[in-house]
């Protein structure tokens, strides 16, 4: 989707202050749009004319209004394109296809069986087709590709600088992709992605700044200040779980030792919790089962990572003080275990009072944060890192980025 006119001109700028609008507060009349935003009636007027030919607005049923007059409210079309995201993890990927407001249509789950670059971008290009045909939306425009991935990413070059468990460097598997499927195709480190998914449509809608923590296989940290995700100077922002926990500690999966994702991660908790009980064959459904029974042993290791999380997660407060923590993950679904120990560390070393913490555990969150990457460009049209190919997809689809 092509902005008309230079992306640096007023336009455009109006263009994203009034989508914005729209996406967090639903249908406006023009007339509401110019007074909230505090533009005037015909800048309104002209980007509105742009969005509705380009259909990624549309006008709605007009209401009853003063003096008689019937205001016609416009709003986002979300049903206008698909996006396709894709959450890589070691041995399967999470795939989805969405609205434009990251709402699935259509999901599935592959298995991965290796981690060559090239074969990777094979599994990913051959699956687009299929989750466009399950969505069954066969006149929808495809909008393009979001790749997650758990890693350094280098946002601009859309490539892979560093994954320790994909064992990448310099992998720039969004152009491998996008050679094959001819779409805009956007790749991110997975946390990051799943918080601009929580900023767009999720619990920090209403927040310019949050933390969205994610404790999974790893563990990390998403900053959104002032409306912008964090990524730092090298694209390594985030990576909560490589802050110290206990000096000479465990080997953690980045060479080091001692790090918090060695102790506290649920892949560690499930860990420790096997060395405890000498059982190698309990997961994280045996896990709850136990947490559900009473059973001490597993009530106290959960509970002591999240006291650890916590307390490591007030440092972070106190140095950024967000609006709000979304917290996502695996370990979200050990519940009150796991969550009620971590806000009452967090609420003890937190120089002022501590954020709310909103936990989130949905279906397929983390493939609809991929998705997220297309879409955010509607909104942000600032926003880059997509790359492309001319050429045409099997399947109806559109060159240009959401």
């Amino acid at each position: 989707m092509k902005l008309k006119g230079d992306q640096t001109t007023a336009r455009a700028m109006n263009r994203r202050l009034i989508l914005n609008l729209l996406r967090r507060e639903g249908p406006r009349s023009r007339a509401d749009i110019a007074t909230v935003i505090g533009l005037s009636p015909a800048a309104v007027t002209f980007v509105v004319a742009d969005l509705l030919e380009e259909g990624i607005v549309v006008e709605g049923q007009a209401v009853p209004g003063p003096a008689g007059r019937r205001p016609i409210p416009v709003e986002i079309n979300y049903q206008h394109a698909l996006a396709v995201g894709f959450k890589l993890m070691v041995d399967s990927v999470e795939c989805v296809a969405t609205d434009l407001a990251t709402n699935p249509v259509a999901a599935m789950r592959v298995g991965l069986a290796g981690h060559d670059p090239d074969d990777v971008a094979d599994l990913l290009a051959g699956t687009v087709p299929e989750l466009v045909k399950l969505a069954g939306r066969p006149k929808a425009k495809l909008a393009g590709i979001g790749i997650s991935m758990p890693g350094v990413i280098n946002h601009e070059q859309t490539a892979c600088v560093r994954s320790h468990r994909f064992k990448w460097d310099n992998v720039p598997l969004a152009s491998l992709v996008a050679a094959r499927v001819h779409v805009p195709v956007w790749l991110e480190d997975d946390t990051n992605a799943y918080a601009i998914a929580q900023q767009l449509f999720g619990l920090g809608r209403q927040h310019r700044n949050m933390a969205v923590l994610a404790v999974g296989v790893g563990i990390s940290c998403a900053l959104v200040i002032d409306g912008k995700l964090y990524r730092g100077a090298n694209g390594a922002a985030g990576k909560f779980g490589h802050t110290l926990f206990e000096e000479g500690g465990r080997l953690c999966e980045c060479g080091k030792r001692g790090c918090l994702m060695a102790y506290h991660s649920e892949l560690s908790m499930l860990r420790r919790w096997r060395e405890a009980t000498g059982r190698e064959d309990l997961g994280l459904a045996e896990l709850r089962t136990a947490l559900a029974s009473g059973d001490a042993t597993a009530t106290d290791l959960v509970a002591h990572s999240g006291r650890s999380i916590g307390t490591a997660l007030a440092n972070l407060v106190n140095i950024t003080d967000p609006e709000v923590i979304v917290a996502g993950g695996e370990a979200v679904s050990l519940g009150d275990h796991f969550l009620t120990p971590l806000r009452e560390a967090l609420t003890a070393r937190t120089f002022r009072t501590a954020p709310p913490l909103l936990p989130d555990w949905e279906d397929n969150s983390w493939a609809r944060g991929a998705a997220a990457l297309v879409t955010q460009k509607i909104f942000d049209f600032e926003s880059s890192g997509g790359v492309t190919d001319i050429a045409t997809l099997g399947v109806r689809s559109s060159t240009s980025a959401a």
